[in-house]
């Protein structure tokens, strides 16, 4: 899996609280981010992926991982791969 580095953090951090911020502004929060996505040049997929991890790492969300635990199992999984305890 190769990580997209196209996008800044910066530019990740303003365009989902562009989104929060003006939610209230469109009829649901998939219309704005339909219609923020393609001013900052990514889908409208992208920047709900963004929006999840940003609700994720503020302790809401999904259940799916935080951004620092990410980090930290991938760094375990390095060191694994190896030391040649994972393949």
């Amino acid at each position: 899996m190769t990580k997209n580095t196209r996008f800044s953090p910066e530019i990740r951090q303003r365009a989902v609280r562009v989104v929060i911020e003006s939610q209230n502004d469109y009829d649901s929060q998939w219309s704005a981010i339909s219609s923020i996505a393609p001013k900052i040049g990514c889908t409208p997929e992208t920047l709900r992926i963004w929006l999840r991890q940003y609700e994720r790492d503020a302790g809401g969300g999904d259940g799916g991982l935080t951004t620092n635990e990410r980090s930290a199992l991938t760094g375990q999984a390095s060191r694994l791969r190896r030391s040649g305890a994972l393949h």
